[in-house]
């Protein structure tokens, strides 16, 4: 059986619904985690940024408010980062697309072909 594929998803994000786009017309089934609602523990991040293969402050949208708010010019650890998504999930870089071991952050929407 094949691996699902999970979608981190903001609504309210252009590339995000064109991601979705992008698969639908691939004719690929998929889940949807709408991660404002339903926020991603530390545990999550850590196992998304395991299959991203990149470090927590790749992840961060760093033109967020949030993010120039509240940590704009600071440095912080890897687990720091990680808390600072749990709090404010905005900070996430979307969509996150996960198929098994692999993910991808779905800027341009192309890149999803990556784990497909």
């Amino acid at each position: 059986m094949a691996d699902s594929i999970i979608v981190f998803h903001n609504s309210r994000c252009s590339k995000s619904r064109c991601c979705l786009e992008f698969l639908n017309d691939k004719g690929l089934d998929y889940s949807i985690v709408d991660y404002l609602k339903n926020n991603p523990t530390h545990e999550d991040l850590e196992a998304i940024l395991d299959k991203l293969g990149i470090k927590p402050e790749a992840l961060i949208r760093k033109g967020e408010d949030d993010f120039k708010a509240n940590f704009k010019g600071k440095i912080l650890s890897d687990s720091e980062w990680i808390d600072a998504m749990v709090k404010f999930p905005k900070l996430i870089e979307r969509p996150i697309v996960i198929k098994g071991n692999k993910a991808v952050i779905g800027r341009p929407t192309e890149r999803i072909l990556e784990i497909l």
